[in-house]
């Protein structure tokens, strides 16, 4: 999973200073291609996350039923990539959070 907070920050930065921008010329709302980007972005990285999720739980089911291909360690291993990736998300929306409140703390 590849989730940088710099680059998502940098890129509602951008799509700040598009809007601003932007308030002088129309007041219809227009489609902003990189917020589609974005969306994307963000529901693949939650998309992949929640795979991580159920695959973990399937091989810690798979090893309780007596599956003789897995082993401890693969059940562990994907447990805890589960976990990290997780983690990871988590930390990405606190970002994402942050910088939200960052731009509506902007004077216009």
């Amino acid at each position: 999973m590849d989730i940088k907070a710099q680059s998502i920050y940098q890129e509602m930065q951008g799509m700040t200073s598009e809007t601003k921008l932007g308030l002088g010329e129309s007041n219809a709302i227009q489609s902003n291609p990189s917020s589609q980007k974005f969306a994307d972005l963000l529901s693949h990285a939650i998309g992949t996350v929640n795979d991580m999720q159920l695959e973990s739980k399937s091989r810690a089911i798979a090893f309780e039923m007596g599956d003789k291909s897995l082993s401890l360690a693969d059940v562990m291993i994907a447990k805890e990539k589960a976990g990290i990736a997780f983690e990871a998300t988590i930390q990405v929306r606190n970002k994402v959070l942050e910088a939200y409140k960052q731009i509506m703390s902007m004077p216009v």
